[in-house]
């Protein structure tokens, strides 16, 4: 496999483009807009100019790894892709619409991955004629740091198209973890939930924003508080995904906390926007 399409030119594509071509694939990035692409480049750019600083790539490698990278405004720049990766937003709708349009593209043998925290694999393989083909590839923000992908069998993803995600992904370095298709996977089923809860005790007033990530950090060995992590993450973010739980599985403890709802409707939504829990100004 050496032609890999990627869908999105945001945090996760930009950086999951990028860790295709440092690793010697061929990469094709799409995006709506060329002012998007522009930026996803420019990211890209500054990303490999702080690994060779830090001595992970050789400088002269910077221009070689940007140049196995080529972008277009139209999925039709796909046809010839092996794998295709999509990272656009999380809006299912959305992401049935890609995948419909690059199931008609696209060669049969080709591999539609989706880098989605929530959605069903399953409901999006069920917008193309090749579900077996279809799979969830769950990156980590920053992916060109983030060892960990989740790999997410839809209910009719085929035993091929896993080993191939699972040797793909060991190729670029991480570390894969199957995973079934269920609401939020493993990694927000269980996290979500923490921040949700962790945001449930500032709105109550059993401590201040700073106390609770205090205790996350240095009484269960987290690098990052809850908080301070969902504002990383975005609140936006953070309460689709529990909006998803609450939705698919029908039980009450994925509710979303009334005050990331007040927030999120504020626009607070953590770092990208400047202001969250924390300010970024």
């Amino acid at each position: 496999m050496e032609r890999i399409g990627v869908i999105g030119g945001g945090t996760m594509g930009n950086g999951i483009a990028h860790v295709f071509a440092q690793f010697g694939y061929t990469v094709t990035l799409v995006d709506v807009k060329q002012e998007f692409i522009d930026r996803a480049l420019a990211a890209i750019k500054t990303n490999l100019e702080r690994q060779a600083r830090k001595g992970m790539i050789a400088i002269n490698e910077v221009a070689t790894i940007l140049g196995r990278i080529a972008t277009a405004t139209e999925l039709k720049a796909l046809a010839n892709c092996e794998l295709v990766v999509e990272a656009a937003t999380e809006d299912a709708a959305l992401k049935k619409k890609i995948f419909t349009e690059l199931d008609a593209l696209c060669l049969p043998e080709t591999i539609l991955a989706s880098n989605t925290s929530s959605i069903s694999i399953t409901e999006i393989a069920a917008a193309t004629k090749r579900p077996q083909k279809v799979i969830g590839m769950h990156f980590f923000n920053p992916v060109p740091v983030m060892t960990l992908v989740e790999v997410i069998r839809g209910l009719d993803t085929d035993d091929e198209t896993f080993n191939t995600v699972m040797q793909l992904s060991k190729a670029l370095g991480k570390t894969p973890v199957e995973v079934n298709d269920y609401p939020g996977f493993v990694s927000n089923r269980v996290l979500m939930p923490m921040i949700n809860e962790a945001i449930y005790c500032v709105m109550e007033g059993v401590a201040s924003k700073e106390a609770v990530d205090k205790v996350m950090k240095l009484g269960m060995n987290h690098p990052m508080g809850p908080l301070a992590l969902a504002d990383f993450i975005g609140l936006d973010v953070c309460l689709h995904i529990m909006e998803v739980l609450h939705q698919q599985l029908g039980d009450d403890k994925y509710r979303p906390c009334p005050l990331l709802r007040k927030m999120v409707a504020a626009g607070h939504w953590g770092k990208k926007t400047g202001q969250g829990f924390y300010s970024y100004a």
